[in-house]
């Protein structure tokens, strides 16, 4: 074999061999969400209607969504100007809660309902989502 075809073989293998260890270490490699929890900004007080929020987003959404809504491997964070009440308004966040939400803005699949939650629960999960994203700078932007 000739040199030139030797550097062709080798370059192939070397680009196949860094594109498994991008796929393998974007699949297995460390999770970062106690650093993303760690760069949101709890608020300092929350209302009632929140503080009973943080509870109920704690037992049935922060699995998925992290704790202080940051995300994680399994979920979005809530915590980003997608959730801003300028593109998905408290009316949007009662529709995943009952019928779910096809995967639109991030690739962690489909969201599915959650029956277990009553109106009167998701409604106090927003008003918690609400105050944590105020208090990170998110607020009403026209979509």
């Amino acid at each position: 074999m000739s040199d030139g075809t030797n550097y062709m073989k080798y370059g192939v293998v070397g680009v196949m061999v860094l594109g498994i260890g991008l796929v393998a270490w974007r699949n297995f490699g460390p999770s970062d969400e106690s650093a993303r929890s760690a760069q949101i900004v709890a608020p300092p007080q929350l209302s009632a209607a929140a503080s009973l929020g943080k509870k109920g987003y704690d037992d049935n959404c922060a699995q998925c969504h992290g704790g202080n809504a940051a995300g994680t491997d399994k979920g979005p964070p809530l915590v980003h100007a997608y959730y801003n009440p300028g593109h998905h308004g408290d009316e949007a966040f009662y529709m995943a809660v009952a019928r779910g939400v096809r995967q639109h803005h991030w690739r962690f699949g489909n969201m599915p309902p959650q029956p277990q939650v009553t109106q009167g629960q998701a409604q106090m999960i927003i008003a918690y989502v609400r105050e944590v994203q105020v208090a990170n700078g998110i607020t009403y932007q026209p979509h």
